[in-house]
This record gives C-alpha cells, structure tokens and sequence, in this order.
C-alpha cells in the first residue's frame, strides 16, 4: 500500500513513487465502493492534479434542478401506470415516496449489500491468487468475522489491514471498537 486517503494526497504520493521509476501496476480504489479509479500520470505532478476526477459538475438537464430532481424513463406494465396515475400528486409524486419508503425500510440490508460488495470488489482485484481468498470471500458473505480475519491473518500486512477495514462494515453483529485480528 502507497497511500490512503483523499484522492489528491494519494495521487500525489502515486506520483512520488513513478517518478522515482516504480515499474509495477499501481491500483488504485475508491475507498467507500472499491472501485478503481483512473488516473493519468503523465507529465508534471500539477498536469496530473488538475486532471484528477471529481472536479466538474454534470451539466444540468431537464426536471427541477434547485431540488436535484432528474428526469429518467421507468418502464411499467399498464396496471401499474393505471394506479399511478389515480395517486395525489400522479406519478412522480407516488413513486417518490414508493421509492422512500424502500429506502427506509431497507437502509440496513442496502448498507450490508454495498459494505460486502465493496470489500468483495477489493478482495478480488488485490487478493485473488491469495491463499484462503475463496474462502475468505464465503465468509464476508456469511457475515462470519472471526473466519474472515483467521483466513486473511497470512497475508501481506497493508493489504491484510485494507481487507479487514473494508470488511467490518460488512459484519453488522461485530461491536465497534472490538479487536479484529492481529
């Protein structure tokens, strides 16, 4: 592991490291999704800092802008229109709320999905020829801690430290603050 955290900062100490002549692929991810994120890294440290993502807003299309409402296409069967339309406020006013109520009422099993994908989308770009990866993935989405942390003890301590990071967020029945691992 390079660095963490801000993209600047760990662009930058990116940077340092091809600079100083580093050969090997350098990966970088998004700490909350484990997405990767691309980066050019020609030219001067300040050419690549003002390319990094996240800097442009989208322009705005159609729809209520100052509300961050966006117009997009929903394909329903007849019956369904049919009841939408016959709601307070029609369609767009019954689904947002059909849509907030979802939210609501699956905020912890969304949260739960995203955490284990997230580690899960880390473990196998990083991870993947490891010993115990296959098994360490059954048991992120079991929901298992203490195995998970027992299969990823052999690993390479960064990579071992990013893994368990990403991975409590998946494990909702382990206390926060609890030791995890060694």
């Amino acid at each position: 592991m390079i660095a963490t955290g801000p993209l600047p900062h760990v662009a930058k100490q990116v940077k340092q490291v091809l600079d100083r002549g580093e050969r090997a692929p350098v990966l970088i991810f998004d700490d909350e999704t484990s997405e990767p994120v691309e980066i050019d890294f020609r030219g001067t440290w300040e050419e690549v800092a003002a390319r990094l993502p996240g800097g442009k807003q989208p322009p705005r299309g159609p729809g209520r802008p100052r509300l961050g409402v966006l117009a997009r296409e929903v394909t329903l069967l007849p019956r369904h229109w049919e009841w939408l339309s016959g709601q307070p406020g029609g369609a767009s006013v019954a689904l947002r709320k059909l849509v907030e109520e979802a939210r609501r009422a699956n905020a912890g099993k969304d949260q739960l999905r995203l955490a284990q994908e997230s580690a899960y989308r880390f473990l196998s770009a990083i991870a993947g020829n490891l010993p115990g990866f296959e098994e360490a993935c059954r048991a992120l989405f079991a929901g298992d801690a203490q195995r998970f942390d027992a299969l990823v003890e052999p690993w390479p301590d960064g990579l071992r430290t990013h893994a368990r990071r990403l991975a409590a967020r998946a494990f909702p029945n382990q206390h926060e603050g609890a030791p995890h691992g060694s």
